[in-house]
């Protein structure tokens, strides 16, 4: 889906490559992260968010010394960052965050919202649609999100919807 939406905002062919494989190596992170953080069937302590709040820096790391993954970097380094400057790792803000990953955080917070997950039922598309429009221009690039929802709903350049 991030491919698909990053080739609606005329991304290069080369560059799709990369943001492929920046969705595909999003949350290698989280290898640091303690299995009983990212299992636990309950909402995180302050602690354990700190701690999960750890995984991009980690991915960086882990990413950095592979030479031709280096344009693939940003997704997995970025993608908790949020529009208006409140994420993660490094506080960027607009357009200081990497396009593909202001791409990539509108698809993950879908697809999160939309499945199951140990600590809550998947939520409705509705309502995901929903809170990703309430987001826009705070967490989510609104630009992005209007290209999201194109693609979505089948009007993006790719043809096919994505459900």
């Amino acid at each position: 889906m991030t491919v698909a939406i990053a080739a609606t905002m005329e991304f290069a062919q080369d560059e799709l490559v990369e943001v492929r494989r920046g969705a595909l190596l999003h949350d290698i992170g989280k290898m640091g992260v303690p299995d009983a953080i990212l299992h636990k069937p309950g909402p995180l302590d302050v602690a354990e968010w700190d701690l999960m709040r750890e995984h991009p820096g980690y991915a960086n790391r882990m990413l950095e010394p592979i030479g031709y993954l280096g344009r693939a970097l940003d997704i997995p380094y970025c993608h908790h960052e949020r529009w208006d400057g409140s994420g993660y790792p490094r506080g960027l803000k607009g357009e200081q965050i990497p396009l593909s990953a202001r791409i990539f955080a509108v698809v993950d917070v879908w697809d999160a919202l939309s499945n199951d997950r140990p600590y809550r039922p998947a939520w409705s598309k509705a309502q995901v649609r929903e809170k990703l429009l309430e987001e826009s221009g705070q967490h989510f690039d609104p630009r992005v999100v209007t290209a999201f929802f194109r693609e979505l709903d089948g009007q993006g350049t790719q043809g096919e919807p994505l459900r």
